[in-house]
């Protein structure tokens, strides 16, 4: 199997969906960049070019903040079975 199917169909032990997520935020956002500009401007370059411009940089940023994301909750897990853990020893 290719590696790029391999990280889109298994990444991550918990079968992370982050990446194909993306992919289809990165499609919508698209849709709605080129649709607002073209309605301002009434240029269809101008509306293309802001739709691949901002939404690519917007997607970057997404992926990043959906991994922060998800390992500040697993932080957030993770403290909460220590703290529990630490109680029941301390009964």
């Amino acid at each position: 199997m290719s590696t790029l199917k391999l990280f889109l169909h298994n990444h991550g032990s918990n079968g992370d969906r982050s990446l194909i997520k993306t992919l289809t935020f990165a499609l919508t956002h698209f849709t709605v960049a080129f649709t607002v500009a073209y309605l301002l401007t009434g240029d269809i370059v101008v509306g293309g070019l802001i739709a691949m411009v901002e939404p690519a940089i917007n997607t970057v940023a997404y992926f990043f903040h959906e991994k922060i994301w998800a390992r500040r909750q697993g932080n957030t897990r993770a403290a909460a079975e220590t703290l529990s853990h630490r109680q029941a020893y301390t009964c």
